[in-house]
């Protein structure tokens, strides 16, 4: 009884081709790369741009979904007038240039397609 084990025991050690597994290895990581890593950098890359091409006057909406136009801009930090701007009420937030998820379209773009 002993002895069935034993050779049961040693004759399911096989050694696999180790080019195999690191080929498999290799397909695993490439994976990730271009399912993980490659789109991150890309949306780091993007939010890069977009915080550095902010200007003054820009219409943006920030990552809590409030729309404003932006009136000065203080290293990292942004003013935003979120009232409408024309009323002679002003109400200015002032936020990281980080929170900033887009510009908004412009308007005369939007008045465009509605014509």
């Amino acid at each position: 009884m002993i002895q069935i084990l034993l050779s049961a025991t040693s004759s399911s050690k096989s050694n696999g081709n180790p080019l195999f597994t690191l080929v498999f290895f290799g397909a695993i990581f490439g994976a990730m790369y271009f399912l993980l890593l490659r789109p991150q950098r890309r949306r780091l890359k993007e939010g890069q741009v977009l915080q550095s091409s902010i200007a003054v006057d820009d219409e943006i909406i920030l990552n809590s979904g409030i729309y404003g136009f932006v009136t000065a801009i203080e290293g990292d930090v942004l003013w935003v007038d979120v009232a409408d701007g024309h009323a002679s009420e002003r109400i200015e937030i002032r936020v990281s240039r980080g929170s900033v998820a887009r510009k908004a379209p412009a308007a005369d773009a939007a008045s465009d397609d509605t014509k």
